[in-house]
């Protein structure tokens, strides 16, 4: 006779046989679903003997997963479809059930109802599972009334059953917090299943031990509440308060959804299921359409946010997710998809044989014969199927799919169109990317399929009434596409969604998960470094294999370095001087800022991207980005990628636009805290205004530049002659530090222009996708024209135009001459401003007066970069010291390196990107001081 503990959790003394030994446990376990499953392996695990799998009977071929497990194992397996006829048990079902001499029953799942002749069967009786902390929620739908009743604890129950609704007495209880966010589906994740798959197991072994309690259930606070697989049940209240609204609908999601009525402009009704919930504050109405919704008290719209209901106190909740019927939709497309027809794809010979392997997965899991209608739930599917067809498919056709794919696609016409189109816009065996409008670029051998809409939230979208902008080629001066251009209001969408990331699933992500991020985009980027630098190539002229080393290569970098900082960010403990007796503890906190608006260059499309973003992520930011208005597209092509490496929505945005529109709205933003920009010094006052006028927000400039290069006669004079050009010509001259002026000592003036011109004209122009192309076409026409014009002006005022100085001739594309003057007077125009182009501007000086040589060097409102030639240390080391630049390059140039911080004085802006300092750039300091 076994002896249970006593109500207060006294230890009893354990099982014993009429031989005075312990007797050992044959389990029974009755119930289904994966959760039963895995119950059953841990007991097996924990050496337990189960003698019987009692289970519901299959739906259509389609055994649930205990049996399929309970099989594998070798263990009996019964599947029952009812245990009772007409209140009576079926002999014939008591019969199995007693023929196992299971002395314990395990029910970790299950949905029907047991005879109270099998409950009280086993000698040690039968203990349930239920998924609410007893008494409260008694019932089949506890987890959802949790979470419907505003509940701040959720848990479970594990009790000995009775002859009542989940009322016998208590074995042992497990609870959680409810958190904002959570839906019956992450509460279930989260907590319920795991946590309660060991509980199970454990009240398993504290029965075997003799030690498992018995607590009467109290009937203080017990509450019954309705089923919710009745659909009657399933009907939202909209007459109540939006937190209400809210609490019901992520009760029910996201099985099976919270259901209600869209009454059409004709009347007419269509039921839908609504998912993916959250309160939310004032929305920006300017687009909204009005829809209707049966039994709301308040208004109800829809925008690409969502659908917004009104509650009864006037607060909004937001919807993202609509189901009709078995598909489910954004709620932002419902006027577009919800009467939206499925047209077959018209097909060719491969995707027809594409189309008969897929009928032949959808007939081996369902059963029946595949039509262009069939619908995969309608006709029975369980998440198992969902499981076996996403990995099938996956597997057959080497294509990346989500469960969510087939959800969105659920008949076989929508699922085979979603695939094909896959398949047609090139997509590899990666994590699936959000579905796009691209453009397919078949340049350098490849094919490669680049997104054209702005990236926001996690989706490609179109801007405001569908503006583009024209791309231009700049190798033949033909279009490539038109990219959306965004509006003051696209932007102010986008940079609502990367604050409510910031404050909602950004925010739960740790430091060491987000480096891993950073981590898997990097690798991400190395796969597909060629399309990138291919892209990268046509679209901003870069030479193929400099952009390969250095515009993707180097952003690589920065992506991998930045990774590796995310969870290195610290803050300090100071030691104060407190006020006696007590003591005082002060430390500091390191806090990302916000929202981050980062606009960026023409000259570097990727790498200047990744020098801002990799270390605003890093440092646990948001992003919103303008990439140049005439070269967007390897900006996209990153935003597809950052989806396949696992960033949430809202995390990184990638607005496309002018700056006048895009880039003005993104400054003067309240809700941007912080914006990093790269560009001219006259665009760069500008947005400093607006940041200051906006909201007084925290900006870093890098911004013009005219950096000197001195070359003294002691250095060695090749080496001076090599890394001179590549100072000027680097990047087609389209780089920001860029030498502006070479100053060259007489001694070796003319021999060094000699050489210069010489390794000049061997120099290769052309397509930059050629390999053996060392200088290719200028971004863009407005920018070849100013450089034309640049040199016009320079020869007006007396310079010698040595060589170049004009555009290529005969040459399709925006190809200009590499240019060298000489004699340049410190008043010319030329000597002042920055050309931004391949334009090598030299002037002469005399040794004797290093102080006047450093003064010349100075004398000019930019201070990014210099450089200095010599094998003196002593010179080179107080040139050093003088010269009013942010970088200094010694017997070297262009030199740069993630680590090292990178940054300009002067009218060349302030603030740094690259190495730890770039950080500061994007984190608050906030100090703490506690008494004690």
């Amino acid at each position: 006779m076994s002896a249970y503990s006593d109500q207060n959790g006294a230890k009893g003394n354990g099982y014993i046989n009429g031989n005075g030994h312990p007797e050992d446990l044959k389990i029974a376990i009755i119930g289904q679903s994966n959760f039963a499953a895995e119950v059953l392996e841990v007991l097996l695990e924990h050496h337990h003997t189960v003698v019987g799998v009692f289970t519901i009977a299959d739906k259509g071929s389609r055994e649930d997963i205990l049996a399929t497990t309970a099989r594998q194992l070798g263990i009996p397996v019964f599947k029952i479809s009812a245990w009772r006829r007409k209140g009576v048990p079926i002999p014939e079902v008591l019969e199995k059930y007693q023929s196992v001499g299971a002395n314990l029953n395990v029910l970790p799942f299950c949905s029907q109802f047991i005879p109270m002749e099998v409950i009280d069967g086993a000698k040690f009786g039968s203990v349930c599972y239920h998924p609410s902390i007893l008494p409260r929620h008694r019932g089949a739908s506890a987890i959802s009334w949790t979470l419907i009743d505003g509940d701040n604890t959720a848990g479970f129950s594990i009790f000995w059953a009775d002859d009542g609704l989940d009322t016998g007495p208590i074995l042992l209880q497990r609870q959680c917090p409810v958190f904002s966010d959570d839906t019956l589906d992450s509460l279930y994740k989260r907590f319920l299943y795991p946590e309660g798959i060991t509980a199970m197991v454990e009240a398993v072994d504290m029965i075997a031990d003799g030690t498992a309690p018995k607590i009467t259930q109290t009937e203080i606070g017990a509450s019954y509440d309705p089923a919710l697989f009745r659909e009657e049940n399933q009907f939202i209240n909209l007459n109540q308060p939006a937190e209400k609204i809210f609490n019901f609908i992520r009760g029910l999601d996201s099985v099976p959804g919270a259901l209600a009525v869209i009454i059409g402009d004709d009347g007419s009704e269509t039921s839908v299921r609504l998912h993916g919930a959250s309160l939310c504050g004032p929305a920006v109405l300017d687009n909204a359409k009005p829809v209707t919704i049966k039994g709301a008290t308040g208004p109800a719209f829809v925008d690409r946010e969502g659908v917004f209901i009104t509650g009864s106190d006037g607060q909004l909740v937001k919807v993202k997710r609509l189901k009709k019927g078995s598909k489910m939709i954004q709620a932002s497309q419902w006027f577009s998809q919800a009467g939206k027809k499925i047209v077959p794809l018209d097909l060719n010979e491969r995707e027809v044989e594409m189309e008969g392997i897929l009928k032949g997965i959808w007939r081996a899991i369902l059963k029946v014969e595949i039509e262009a209608e069939t619908d995969f739930f309608a006709c029975g599917a369980g998440s198992m199927d969902v499981v076996r067809l996403i990995e099938e498919v996956k597997d057959a056709l080497e294509i990346p799919l989500e469960n969510e794919n087939l959800f969105m696609a659920p008949s076989f016409m929508e699922f085979l169109n979603e695939v094909i189109s896959r398949t047609r816009n090139g997509v590899s065996q990666e994590s699936s990317g959000p579905d796009y409008e691209s453009v397919i670029l078949r340049e350098n051998k490849k094919t490669i399929s680049v997104p054209v809409q702005m990236f926001v939230n996690g989706q490609f979208i179109d801007a405001e009434n569908k503006k583009t902008l024209d791309i231009i080629n700049p190798t033949n001066e033909q279009l490539i596409c038109k990219v959306a251009a965004a509006s003051a209001l696209d932007v102010d969408y986008a940079i609502r969604c990367a604050h409510e990331a910031f404050k909602g699933v950004w925010s739960q992500v740790s430091a060491r998960e987000r480096g891993q991020l950073m981590y898997n985009l990097a690798n991400l980027m190395e796969q597909h470094k060629e399309e990138l630098a291919t892209i990268e190539s046509i679209d901003s002229g870069a030479v193929y294999t400099l952009a390969l080393k250095t515009h993707v290569g180097m952003s690589i970098d920065a992506w991998r370095y930045y990774a590796g900082w995310t969870d290195k960010i610290e803050g300090s403990t100071i030691p104060v001087n407190p006020a006696k007796p007590n003591n005082v503890l002060t430390f500091t906190k390191r806090e990302p800022i916000g929202v981050c608006g980062l606009i960026t260059p023409w000259n570097y499309p990727l790498m200047m991207l990744s020098w801002k973003m990799a270390a605003c992520i890093a440092a646990g930011n948001t992003v919103v980005i303008k990439p140049a208005q005439v070269c967007p597209l390897t900006a996209l092509k990153f935003a597809e990628l950052t989806v396949k490496a696992g960033f949430p929505p809202g995390v990184i945005n990638v607005v496309t636009g002018s700056g006048s529109v895009t880039g003005q709205a993104i400054s003067e933003h309240p809700l941007v805290r912080k914006l990093g920009f790269t560009g001219s010094t006259p665009i760069g006052k500008k947005i400093m205004a607006a940041c200051a006028e906006s909201n007084i927000k925290k900006c870093s400039m890098e911004l013009g530049g005219k950096s000197p290069l001195i070359i003294f006669a002691d250095c060695d004079l090749d080496k001076a002659v090599r890394l001179g050009m590549s100072s000027v010509f680097f990047n087609k001259g389209e780089n920001c530090i860029a030498a502006g002026r070479l100053f060259v000592e007489d001694k070796i003036h003319d021999e060094f222009v000699r050489k210069v011109v010489k390794n000049i004209k061997t120099m290769t122009i052309g397509d930059p996708l050629n390999r053996g192309t060392a200088h290719g076409p200028q971004n863009h026409k407005a920018h070849m024209d100013k450089l034309v014009e640049y040199c016009e002006n320079g020869v007006r005022e007396g310079a010698k135009l040595v060589y170049g100085g004009k555009r290529v001739p005969n040459m399709k594309g925006w190809f200009f001459e590499p240019t060298v003057f000489t004699n340049v007077q410190d008043h010319m125009f030329i000597a002042k401003e920055e050309s931004f182009g391949p334009i090598m501007v030299i002037s002469k000086f005399h040794s004797s007066d290093f102080d006047a040589l450093v003064q010349r060097a100075n004398s000019t409102e930019y201070g990014l970069a210099s450089g200095v030639f010599t094998k003196d240390i002593r010179k080179a080391m107080l040139f050093a010291d003088k010269v009013e630049a942010g970088t200094v390059f010694v017997n070297t140039y262009n030199k740069t390196d993630v680590a090292a911080p990178f940054g300009g004085f002067k009218q060349s802006g302030f603030g740094k990107d690259l190495g730890k300092e770039a950080l500061n750039e994007y984190l608050k300091t906030k100090c703490v001081t506690i008494e004690y």
